[in-house]
């Protein structure tokens, strides 16, 4: 996100959880728009392309027809610092440890592991339920002052194995003082041989970058005396917003849990393993990037941009992803601990590799749109508008009974994204919602797109950030639930779970007969 703040969404209220929009003005308040020529269209033959089978798990089914739980929602948050902590690493998969690092005022805590899903519409099932842990008061935030980071030097509180009853999920961890205080603490549980048909990506990289615990995040620093922001972010403490869990659970879960109730056929990792491991998107028919996925790595745009061009679909069901460069250093706990994010070309990496400057992904000596990958990309925020159907004949709406015109209520906001003709997307996007806004005095449109690569893989994106509240089931507090959006998600999904989604329904492109493309 180009603004300060938190960078969560207003979506819903969980017990003790409050989400909130982000409408804060911030140093990048005007829209950044770098107008290039250079297109996706590919020279490269087609990739030899899966076969079609069906997304659907039953092992995905049969696990959420376990009895499912609300007890994983806070009800009790005491102070802010009663009770927070962090893992070692955001994500392990089965027979790996984790170690937790936790403060408390209560002399002792469990610690108790939801697995998120469906689970008859309650979101969580409980997986595992620590003993008591001791619990401890541990050192306020440590500064690095050259960098303006904070991270937390605490002593281990325990180590958690994550053994064969833990299936492959997004989980929160929720720490329990015996005094009844409590906070979340999310974790990934991952299969680095999983062939799933969806990789549902955690975006923890933008989840660090608005991390204010200590005192600075990537957009600011409070307190005072420690100027404006930080320039590299520690994984080594715990996330301060909405009670440890960041943007998991406004941002992230809705989706998720439409996934799994449908039986999809879908595994799960984060951020930094596709940083780390970026081959691994090549395992599965689609990747699908969530709510607010804005801070990348080279390795992490390179993975997903071989992904696609071996056939794998692409969908991004969110605003300004890809739009910030991120690079990883070590900690004193692992590798790839503390996040660089420098947002000038003062990043000392230029003069070893200038590709790596953490400057936007649009900027020199990058100059990489994200449009060029996303098929549209980032203009400005905030907004909150109506989404505005411009192709309703596409697949994506196949079954909604909307019509071209119609209007989804407030489906576009906080961010949006916009596809104009030179800004490095593709020639061949189809715009299936266009909606006029008008942010900081500056008329656009927010777009949701489609194209399709030469490999036969689709690109969809949301073009707002507002689309995955709209999957919340409407029962819950709050929820900004619209059930045509469920409906062409699942569209979305089931068409990109089957393989490379150009093979049935290759772009149509539109975007020359609509207002505000650059045609």
């Amino acid at each position: 996100m180009a603004l300060g703040g938190a960078g969560v969404v207003a979506l819903a209220t969980f017990g003790a959880l409050q989400l909130r929009s982000d409408d804060n003005a911030g140093s990048d308040a005007s829209p950044s728009v770098t107008r290039a020529t250079t297109t996706t269209t590919q020279t490269a033959p087609p990739a030899t392309l899966p076969p079609l089978v069906a997304p659907y798990s039953q092992a995905i089914t049969d696990e959420n027809r376990k009895p499912g739980t609300a007890a994983w929602r806070l009800t009790h948050d005491g102070a802010a610092h009663d009770i927070e902590g962090y893992l070692s690493a955001t994500s392990a998969q089965r027979g790996e440890t984790v170690d937790l690092y936790a403060t408390t005022v209560s002399p002792s805590f469990t610690i108790e592991a939801y697995r998120m899903g469906w689970y008859q519409g309650l979101g969580a099932r409980l997986v595992w339920t620590s003993a008591p842990v001791p619990g401890k008061v541990q050192a306020p935030a440590t500064l690095i002052s050259a960098t303006n980071t904070y991270e937390a030097h605490w002593d281990k509180s325990t180590s958690i194995v994550i053994t064969d009853q833990w299936p492959v999920g997004s989980y929160l961890l929720k720490l329990v003082g015996a005094s009844g205080v409590q906070r979340w603490v999310p974790l990934t549980v991952r299969d680095d041989a999983s062939t799933a048909a969806y990789a549902i990506v955690d975006s923890v990289t933008s989840w660090q970058a608005y991390n204010r615990w200590g005192g600075c995040s990537l957009y600011d620093c409070h307190g005072g005396g420690h100027g404006d922001r930080a320039k590299v972010v520690s994984f080594d403490r715990p996330y301060d917003a909405a009670d440890g869990s960041a943007d998991f659970a406004g941002n992230e879960l809705p989706l998720i849990m439409r996934a799994e109730e449908r039986g999809l056929d879908v595994t799960y990792m984060t951020s930094l393993d596709v940083h780390q491991r970026p081959l691994l998107l090549q395992k599965h028919k689609a990747m699908l990037s969530l709510g607010h996925d804005e801070y990348w790595s080279k390795s992490m745009v390179d993975g997903a941009q071989a992904a696609r061009d071996a056939g794998v679909n692409l969908a991004f069901f969110g605003a300004n992803a890809i739009y910030r460069q991120v690079r990883f250093e070590p900690s004193a706990i692992a590798a790839d601990r503390h996040m660089v994010n420098y947002r000038s070309t003062a990043d000392p990496i230029r003069a070893v590799d200038p590709s790596q400057t953490t400057v936007s992904f649009r900027e020199s000596p990058v100059n990489r749109p994200e449009a060029r990958l996303i098929g549209e990309q980032y203009q400005c925020n905030p907004v909150r508008a109506d989404m505005i159907v411009s192709a309703a004949g596409s697949w994506i709406w196949a079954g909604t009974g909307l019509t071209d015109g119609q209007h989804l209520e407030i489906g576009v906001g906080s961010e949006y994204d916009q596809y104009i003709h030179g800004q490095g997307g593709p020639d061949n996007v189809e715009i299936v919602a266009h909606s006029p806004v008008n942010c900081r005095g500056h008329a656009g449109f927010s777009d949701a797109t489609y194209y399709t690569a030469p490999s036969g893989a689709g690109v969809f994106a949301s073009g707002t950030n507002y689309w995955v509240s709209k999957l919340m089931p409407p029962d819950f507090p709050q929820t900004a639930y619209n059930q045509k959006v469920v409906d062409a998600t699942m569209n979305v999904l089931v068409g990109f779970g089957i393989g490379p989604s150009g093979v049935a329904h290759p772009s149509v492109p539109n975007w020359r007969s609509l207002p505000g493309t650059g045609r």
